[in-house]
């Protein structure tokens, strides 16, 4: 009696130590497959914590939108019903108008001074509003600059995009930029653009190399032009509302995670770039490079728009953007 007494206790125990570990199993969703870098460095992120709390603590990736799209995500994330979400600019400036404004067309000419002004002040203030909306901010990631494909004509002036159809992501910045450049802005959910630009719903699209590459949406187009028009983040976020269950040590982890996983995947998008270029062109895409003062020029009236309702913010991301290209 006395055996199965104790070994009742001892199973016990180790169903209350495999109820333990589950807790702390965390669930990371994004919406990119996983040949993006965006999905690499969240397995990277996992397998950091995973090291740092001894297997403590534990992260399950979820990529592909398999959570919903960015939107439903970052909804999800406000609720706490989700964790952690590597999200879109675009998603993040449905609760904080002001992040859309990272986008303003032609603000950063590379990545490196983009990066710099999100480390520094500007990051620091969206930050401070994200926790405002239940959000933990844990890192601004790179989504690049972005670029224009189509399959139409070559696009190196600002008139080639007269009359053509572009999908954009439901952002506004997006949409403003490429109706001031003449073409008609066609918001169509992440998932569902190659198959818009297959059947011809659309002309073109306009993405980061990162996603053009790994979505295979130079399968289904003829033109790429390296327009670098507009500059995207992807905020790695946690929800206050979990974030707030955990130890002051897990917090510590994650933050210490994210730190090198930001690193990593910045790294990565760069490391990837030139290679997905050459494998875009070889597939028989003509790319083209563009006159970017004619574009800057046809862009200034989404500068007069955003300055206009955000001064504050436009005075702090447009004086910041300027230090950081000294």
């Amino acid at each position: 009696m006395l055996n199965k007494t104790i070994a009742i206790g001892v199973l016990a125990i180790l169903a209350a130590q495999s109820a333990a570990v589950e807790a702390k199993t965390l669930r990371l969703g994004h919406s990119a497959t996983e040949s993006n870098p965006r999905h690499e460095a969240a397995l990277f992120f996992a397998k950091r914590i995973d090291a740092l709390s001894d297997g403590d603590l534990q992260i399950n990736v979820s990529s592909n939108a398999q959570l919903g799209d960015d939107h439903q995500m970052l909804s999800q994330i406000r609720l706490g019903s989700l964790a952690l979400s590597i999200s879109s600019q675009g998603a993040l400036g449905t609760v904080i108008p002001e992040a859309n404004m990272i986008g303003l067309p032609f603000l950063f000419s590379d990545v490196e001074t983009a990066w710099r002004v999100m480390d520094g002040k500007v990051g620091e203030r969206l930050s401070e509003k994200a926790q405002e909306d239940g959000i933990v901010m844990l890192g601004y990631w790179d989504n690049g600059l972005r670029q224009i494909t189509n399959n139409v004509r070559p696009i190196e002036h600002p008139d080639d995009l007269q009359g053509l159809k572009i999908r954009v992501p439901p952002d506004e910045m997006g949409k403003d930029i490429i109706a001031a450049l003449g073409a008609t802005p066609t918001p169509i959910d992440f998932s569902e653009t190659y198959l818009a630009l297959q059947q011809g719903v659309v002309d073109g699209q306009e993405n980061p190399i990162a996603n053009i590459y790994s979505q295979k949406f130079y399968e289904v187009q003829d033109y790429l032009s390296m327009t670098n028009h507009k500059y995207e983040i992807l905020p790695f976020m946690a929800s206050a509302t979990i974030w707030n269950t955990l130890s002051d040590e897990e917090k510590a982890w994650m933050r210490q995670a994210a730190k090198e996983a930001l690193g990593y995947q910045r790294n990565l998008m760069q490391e990837q770039q030139a290679d997905q270029i050459d494998t875009i062109r070889d597939s028989g895409v003509q790319v083209a490079k563009v006159d970017a003062d004619e574009f800057r020029a046809s862009t200034r009236s989404v500068y007069d728009k955003w300055e206009k309702q955000y001064p504050d913010f436009s005075s702090l991301i447009e004086s910041a953007a300027e230090e950081a290209r000294q």
